[in-house]
């Protein structure tokens, strides 16, 4: 079972290395990785006695961000390698404050493990919630590394839990002890004797009442809802799916709501599609900050001033800039939230969070939250454009309605916020005993 594990992991780092001439985001894991060994030796001396953090992409390190800012309030001083699988997610976290240093995980190979930890000496590890490496694990348990999984969530048709799962299950056995969110994912842990586990919930909750809590507006997007009574619409992190859908509803409605979008990948490819697709007139987000930077002088508290027939007035905004989304939602009436038509929704989170009703696709049964969100009656699957127009329509005719399932999304959030209290205890006990 090693074997083909290790086949594996080899035929796809192969697989990368080819695709990369041809496929941006291979050829950014193949460059990024360049170089690896040469950046973690020369931050080796600051590393020691670290704080290891690994995620796979962005999301996931969102979720351990309320765990890390705790430690880091308690043990300032505690140097932190962030480490991820991505290319995003190393490009958007690349800078973090709280990191000594940024790098993307080494190749899961015996000998990379090993050269990883003699260089870095971490005092305690945490990993997030899906990722799972065979070789690094095995290194960690090797060398009495207290090692946490958080924000865990296990299904029954993952590999654990199959007949072929051998080499999946060993993995576990690798970990100090696990935080689940939920209880269907101790109970399917139970069944493998797996009982290091804590029902801890969340993190992303408590992270996105953070952002709420720190109540910072995004300017332009405020000034675009303010610019008129029709209300807004921000569909957030979309794919070209989610676009067609929301081109099709809004031909279909006769009173359609404004839209701020904001692609999951701002290309410029995407977003020259999408501004040839969405409702006249549209602005691209850049270009109208150039705009009120040089034409017009802001208010006392910072905000552009609307004027009549000035481009804050388009029927679409469209955002060609990252990481403002989850700020950016408090400026919505209501949300649509992107990938359910893919590989899976997006943070219906973020949205939610600022009392704002949520419509997503399909393809969620791998985020609890959206069926919380459902039962609570802030949030709406869509399947079609039919059904997209009927409850945007809906919350349009009604802003009674439309308020209360913003309510509703906002009271489902709060009610699961807790998990960084639960899980840090654990981390800092660790932290003092291994330093």
């Amino acid at each position: 079972m090693h074997l083909l594990t290790n086949l594996g992991t080899i035929l796809w780092s192969l697989a990368v290395h080819t695709a990369a001439p041809f496929h941006p985001k291979a050829r950014a894991w193949v460059n990024g990785r360049r170089g690896l060994w040469e950046r973690l030796t020369h931050k080796a001396d600051r590393l020691q006695g670290c704080l290891w953090m690994h995620s796979a992409s962005v999301g996931e390190f969102e979720q351990g961000l309320p765990i890390l800012e705790a430690i880091k309030a308690e043990h300032p001083e505690l140097p932190v390698l962030l480490t991820f699988f991505s290319p995003s997610g190393y490009e958007a976290r690349k800078d973090h404050p709280l990191a000594t240093h940024v790098e993307y995980l080494p190749n899961d190979s015996a000998r990379n493990a090993e050269r990883l930890l003699s260089l870095i000496r971490p005092s305690t590890v945490l990993w997030v919630k899906y990722e799972f490496w065979r070789h690094h694990l095995a290194a960690l348990k090797r060398h009495n590394v207290p090692t946490y999984l958080v924000s865990a969530i296990f299904r029954p048709d993952q590999p654990f839990f199959r007949w072929y799962g051998t080499a999946w299950r060993q993995m576990l056995d690798q970990f100090t002890w696990l935080f689940v969110q939920d209880e269907r994912s101790r109970a399917l842990l139970d069944g493998l004797g797996i009982r290091n586990v804590t029902v801890a919930g969340d993190t992303r909750f408590d992270r996105v009442m953070r952002i709420v809590a720190d109540g910072r507006t995004v300017p332009l997007a405020k000034a675009f809802q303010r610019a008129n009574d029709t209300p807004v619409l921000i569909a957030g992190s979309t794919w070209s799916a989610d676009e067609d859908l929301l081109a099709t509803a809004f031909r279909c409605m006769r009173t359609p709501p404004r839209l701020l979008v904001v692609p999951h990948e701002p290309s410029a490819q995407a977003v020259n599609r999408l501004i040839g697709t969405m409702p006249p007139p549209v602005e691209r987000w850049t270009e109208l900050e150039r705009l009120l930077e040089t034409s017009r002088p802001p208010t006392s508290d910072g905000d552009p001033i609307p004027n009549e027939g000035d481009p804050l007035f388009a029927r679409t905004l469209v955002m060609d800039r990252t990481g403002l989304l989850a700020r950016t939602y408090q400026h919505a009436d209501m949300a649509y939230v992107g990938g359910g038509f893919g590989d899976g929704i997006h943070s219906l989170l973020e949205a939610a969070a600022w009392g704002i009703p949520v419509i997503f696709g399909p393809r969620h049964t791998k985020f609890a939250e959206a069926q919380g969100l459902i039962d609570a009656d802030g949030g709406v699957q869509v399947s079609n454009a039919e059904e997209l127009t009927s409850v945007v329509t809906r919350w349009m005719r009604d802003p009674q309605a439309r308020a209360l399932a913003g309510l509703a999304a906002e009271r489902y959030v709060r009610s699961h916020a807790g998990a960084t209290a639960r899980i840090t205890p654990a981390v800092l006990e660790s932290i003092a005993l291994h330093r």
